[in-house]
């Protein structure tokens, strides 16, 4: 029997061993060491080289054409704002590596548990910032030259999110058989929240803006895994960094940091508004990170994100509660999920 782990460590270590050859680096005998990876099938490790900065090596799961790739595109447009992403350092494509700045480890969740809460307010207003500059910068850039101007959050978008939610958490992970006209009655109740999402003007998203993709680098946040930004809502990234799965905030502080927002765009007076498309975005956006978590745990056998569904399941609650005109969904949701009656 192939033991298809050993074999995918001894491939990664000859394409490690292969880029370092290629770039020289393997002449100054480097130790690498794994890092933990994401949610996607990439693999990242450390390179720490003798009297030179550390490297990071993201491995891909095939060889990639790096003029296409859509993470070098995004940085590219990012670099041009400019918000502050790792550099690109190197690639090689038929051995499917990137070479990026290393980040170092701290996280923006990391670094919460050992902030004082001035550290932690600025930190956040910065985080805020960053998503008004990459609103504002992103108009003023939009090119067809870069991918997420093609594409978006758009009603078949949303949709695949919502049955991405009921097949891997509702279905999948907590094993509930769905009766089809449930599920028919389940979809036209999303389907109103899609259609008013999807009509929303669109800005650029950075599409998962959370706490763990802001890295803490030489005093000032980073952001990473950005390769899937897209054109959706300007609630989106707001609601991805404030109901972030990984991380409670005060709702004092939600609501300062939409104040904030606000002011950021000169858009003082539309608290209000847009405190109702927020949570309509939210509503959405945790139904589908429960779809995520779920997938994780059931298909791609990954126990981590299990720690994460009270709080996720929390937040759809809260929202139900407070968007009275979603009842109809809440019914149905609660005659399936317990945590939503």
């Amino acid at each position: 029997m192939i033991d298809h782990r050993q074999a995918d460590a001894t491939g990664a270590r000859e394409r490690i061993a292969g880029y370092l050859e290629r770039s020289s680096l393997a002449k100054s005998r480097p130790r690498v060491v794994p890092l933990t990876g994401d949610a996607s099938d990439r693999r990242y490790f450390r390179v720490l080289v003798p009297d030179r900065p550390s490297i990071v090596l993201s491995l891909y799961s095939a060889p990639f054409e790096f003029e296409t790739m859509s993470f070098v595109n995004v940085a590219r447009l990012l670099a041009r704002m400019p918000v502050p992403v790792p550099a690109l350092l190197g690639h090689a494509e038929d051995l499917g590596v990137l070479a990026l700045e290393d980040l170092g480890d701290v996280t923006l969740q990391a670094h919460l548990g050992a902030a004082t809460p001035a550290e932690h307010a600025a930190l956040y207003r910065e985080a805020v910032a960053l998503i008004a500059t990459l609103q504002r910068r992103g108009a003023e850039l939009a090119s067809p030259e870069y991918l997420p101007y093609g594409i978006a959050f758009d009603v078949e978008k949303l949709t695949w999110e919502m049955d991405f939610f009921i097949k891997h958490f509702v279905e999948a992970y907590r094993g509930i058989v769905i009766a089809p006209d449930t599920r028919e009655a389940l979809r036209r109740e999303f389907a109103g929240l899609i259609e008013t999402l999807a009509a929303e003007p669109r800005v650029l998203c950075h599409r998962d803006y959370h706490s763990r993709n802001l890295m803490l680098h030489r005093g000032r946040l980073c952001i990473i895994d950005f390769q899937d930004a897209r054109l959706g809502p300007d609630t989106y990234d707001l609601v991805s960094l404030l109901r972030d799965s990984y991380v409670d905030l005060p709702e004092q502080t939600v609501d300062e940091l939409i104040a904030y927002f606000l002011a950021l765009k000169g858009e003082s007076g539309a608290q209000r508004d847009f405190r109702q498309r927020f949570d309509h975005m939210a509503l959405q956006r945790n139904l589908k990170a429960l779809g995520t978590f779920g997938y994780q745990t059931t298909a791609r056998r990954n126990p981590v994100y299990i720690q994460y569904i009270p709080r996720t399941l929390r937040y759809v609650r809260d929202n139900l509660d407070r968007l009275t005109e979603f009842g109809p969904m809440r019914d149905l949701l609660a005659d399936l999920v317990d945590e939503f009656r």
